[in-house]
């Protein structure tokens, strides 16, 4: 007869719960907020409801729920509201995307990325490509539809270099969403190396800083951008916002069985158990935090006219950093409507795999 549960040994038991590092006290910047971040987050919510007709009631839910537009109020502080309030519709855009995409096989992920690139490169109408390989229908996707709503606003403003490597960052995102694709067709786990490239890409980090600039009002020089300094800044925290998430959002991704996550990779290749890979990766972020303040303090100087924009430019990274951080407790998207009392206890309840009965 084989022994009841009781009788088994810990070190033989699924684990049902683990402990979250505690990257809020680590972190010391200073949470802000936009003064009219409530307000433009319920006109962009309400905007991309509208726009997408189709959604199931169960998205729909998952779409409020989401708070995308107070992610954008904690991130953009100091943006001019008309701004916040196109940057915030993107931020609910790229979670569509992002939600639309997981499940996808490779050749759907490659339509809708023509779909929404196409709509970048032609903003004014839908101009479909007949080159071999990327034809497109007659009639706009929905999600091209979306994206030239956004962006038509956004080109008003937005200066050549912001928009340049907008499209670059969001071409990436697209290519590694791809990749992303092909593993999962695969069934595969890809190993460490080859999940942090991919994954700073899959983060969407890249766009959303572009955009930065665009919520600040200037254009940063290419000197700038290329900066090593500049470069390490903007790497170390899409590492922190992303290598959290992967946190955050184990519980929810392991219940579906989704395993583009670190903390999978750490368990299935290095032989952690989930608690100690939640603890490495915490760990990781921890450090990142460090090496920010670190980076932060040897930012050159290009004179007083371009020191504004880049010190404007890396206190936006840092409020990407910090408010990611408490965000991830407001959204329902991790823990539910439990995320204030998770913020506080830290302790996470195991979800039950999809199909397997829930166990009271």
């Amino acid at each position: 007869m084989a022994p009841t549960a009781s009788f088994i040994p810990d070190s033989e038991r699924a684990p049902s719960s683990f402990i979250l590092p505690d990257l809020v006290s680590h972190c010391k910047f200073p949470l802000t907020y936009h003064p009219q971040g409530d307000e433009i987050a319920l006109q962009s919510v309400t905007w991309l409801d509208a726009m997408c007709p189709d959604l199931s009631p169960k998205a729909r839910k998952a779409l409020w729920g989401l708070q995308a537009g107070e992610l954008t109020a904690y991130c953009y502080p100091d943006s001019t509201a008309e701004r916040l309030r196109v940057v915030s519709d993107f931020m609910n855009y790229l979670f569509h995307l992002d939600n639309i995409s997981d499940g996808m096989m490779t050749r759907e992920t490659d339509v809708l990325a023509d779909s929404v690139m196409n709509a970048l490169w032609y903003p004014e109408e839908y101009m479909p490509t007949h080159a071999k390989g990327k034809v497109q229908p007659a009639e706009e996707l929905n999600a091209g539809k979306i994206a030239r709503d956004y962006w038509s606003r956004c080109i008003t403003d937005a200066g050549p270099g912001v928009q340049a490597r907008f499209k670059e960052s969001l071409e990436l995102f697209f290519e590694a969403v791809n990749v992303q694709a092909r593993a999962r067709d695969a069934d595969e786990v890809q190993d460490l190396e080859s999940y942090i490239d991919v994954r700073r890409d899959t983060s969407g980090c890249k766009p959303v800083f572009d955009l930065i600039e665009y919520a600040m009002g200037f254009d940063l020089p290419e000197e700038v951008v290329t900066n090593p300094i500049i470069k390490a800044l903007n790497q170390g925290t899409n590492d922190l916002v992303t290598w959290s998430n992967d946190i955050f959002s184990y519980n929810v991704e392991q219940s579906r069985g989704d395993t583009h996550n670190m903390i999978v990779i750490l368990m299935t290749y290095h032989g952690h158990t989930l608690q100690s890979a939640v603890d490495y990766v915490g760990d990781l972020c921890s450090k990142t935090i460090d090496t920010f303040i670190e980076n932060r303090t040897k930012v050159p100087s290009w004179g007083p006219e371009i020191d504004v924009m880049a010190q404007a430019y890396v206190q936006g990274l840092q409020d990407w950093i910090t408010g990611s951080l408490h965000w991830s407790f407001m959204t329902h998207r991790y823990f539910g409507t439990n995320g204030a009392e998770v913020k506080n206890t830290r302790f996470v309840k195991l979800l039950p795999l999809k199909g397997e009965p829930t166990v009271a």
